[in-house]
C-alpha cells in the first residue's frame, strides 16, 4: 500500500464511543472513514455523515463485505464482541476491538485463533497505557527509579449514571469488565508480572434494588508471582453528583520510592456554575479548535499505525484474553468467597 494512501476503515457500533472511533478517524490524514454500522439506521447514518463516510449499515456483516474497508473498530456491548471479531478476523480485516475482548476464556481464544489464522492485527484498546499520568508512572516503574513495585493500589469507580442511565445493557455485563478490565490491564503493566492468586468480594444490593442486576463493586486483591501486592477497587454507585463521571486514585510503592496518581480529581481545571460544579475532562477526550485530542484517541492513532506498518500493537489479543481470565477468576473467588489460584 503506498504510503500516502489512506486506510479505509469500517466501526461497527455507533454509540458514544463508536463516535470517539470516528472522529478520529475522520481526523488523521493515514485514514479514511469508509463505512459505519449500528443497528440504529439514525445513529449510523448520523455518525457516517458527521464523519465523512460515504455507507452506513445495520447489518455488520454487510460492513465486513466492504473491499474498501481494511480495518474495523468494533464498538459493540461486550456480550456481543465474540461473533463480529471472529467474522471479521475471516473477512481479513484488522480489529480494534474495545475492552473487554469478551466475557469468557473460550470466546478471547476464538477470537485469537482466528486472527491470528488470518493473519490479521487484533489490538485491544486498554487505552489507559496511553494516559500522560499512567504512561510515566509506567516509565517509572520500568527505569527502577522507585526500585521493585512492592504494592500498588488502584481504584476506578464511575457515578452510578453510568449502569443506570448511560448504559442499556449494564445487567448482561459488569463493573470489572466494563472499567474493572481497564484498571486490571494498568496494574498488571505496572507491575509487569504475573499473577498467581486472587480474592475478591462483591455486592449486589444498591443496583438490584433498581431492577439491574449486576454486582455494585468488586473489591480485589491479587498476588504476583515475584512477591508483589495489588488491591483493585472497581464500582459504579458513586452519587451522580460527583464532580467527574469517574474516580481515579492510583499509588505504587516500590523498593526505593512511590507514586501516586490523581486522574479525576485533579483540579487542573474546576468550573463552578449556578447549578454545578464540575472537572472538566481534560485528559480523556477533550476536543481542541474542533479535533479530537486525549489519550482515548491516542490508542487508536496507534491502531491506525500499525495498520499502516504492520507493525504489532502494544496491547495485543493476548492481553486481552489475559484480563478476561482474570476477571473470571475473581468472579469464581466472589462465589466461593475464597482464594483462586491461576
Amino acid at each position: 500500500m503506498a504510503a500516502s494512501s489512506p486506510i479505509g476503515f469500517g466501526i461497527i457500533g455507533g454509540g458514544l464511543w463508536g463516535n470517539l472511533h470516528a472522529r478520529v478517524y475522520s481526523g488523521d490524514p493515514r485514514a479514511r472513514l469508509a463505512a459505519v454500522c449500528d443497528l440504529d439506521e439514525s445513529r449510523a447514518k448520523a455518525t457516517a455523515q458527521a464523519n465523512g463516510a460515504g455507507r452506513w449499515h445495520t447489518d455488520w456483516r454487510n460492513l465486513l463485505e466492504d473491499p474498501d474497508v481494511q480495518a474495523v473498530s468494533i464498538v459493540t456491548p461486550d456480550f456481543a464482541h465474540t461473533k463480529i471479531a471472529v467474522a471479521a478476523a475471516r473477512a481479513g480485516k484488522h480489529i480494534l476491538l474495545e475492552k473487554p475482548m469478551a466475557q469468557t476464556v473460550p470466546e478471547c481464544e476464538a477470537i485469537l485463533s482466528a486472527a491470528e489464522s488470518a493473519g490479521v492485527l487484533l489490538m485491544v484498546d486498554f487505552h489507559a497505557r496511553w494516559s500522560p499520568p499512567l504512561y510515566k508512572a509506567w516509565e517509572s516503574v520500568q527505569s527502577g527509579e522507585i526500585g521493585e513495585p512492592v504494592f500498588i493500589s488502584y481504584r476506578l469507580n464511575d457515578t452510578i449514571f453510568v449502569p443506570t442511565k448511560m448504559l442499556a445493557w449494564a445487567a448482561r455485563s459488569s463493573v470489572a469488565y466494563f472499567i474493572g478490565s481497564h484498571a486490571l490491564d494498568t496494574v498488571l503493566w505496572l507491575m509487569n508480572d504475573e499473577v498467581t492468586r486472587v480474592f475478591c468480594v462483591t455486592r449486589s444490593r444498591v443496583l438490584k434494588e433498581r431492577g439491574i442486576d449486576t454486582p455494585d463493586f468488586y473489591h480485589s486483591t491479587l498476588e504476583f508471582a515475584r512477591g508483589g501486592v495489588a488491591v483493585v477497587e472497581n464500582g459504579w454507585i458513586l452519587p451522580e453528583s460527583t464532580p467527574n463521571l469517574i474516580d481515579l486514585k492510583c499509588e505504587v510503592v516500590g523498593s526505593a520510592g512511590a507514586l501516586y496518581i490523581d486522574q479525576s480529581h485533579h483540579r487542573t481545571l474546576e468550573k463552578y456554575t449556578q447549578t454545578e460544579a464540575t472537572y472538566p475532562d481534560t485528559y480523556v477526550l477533550p476536543q481542541i479548535y474542533g479535533q479530537q485530542q486525549g489519550f482515548a484517541a491516542e490508542s487508536i492513532r496507534h491502531f491506525i499505525e500499525c495498520v499502516r506498518t504492520g507493525a504489532t500493537p502494544e496491547v495485543t489479543g493476548r492481553d486481552g484474553l489475559r484480563i478476561t481470565r482474570l476477571i473470571c477468576a475473581l468472579d469464581e473467588s466472589a462465589r466461593a468467597g475464597q482464594p483462586v489460584a491461576l
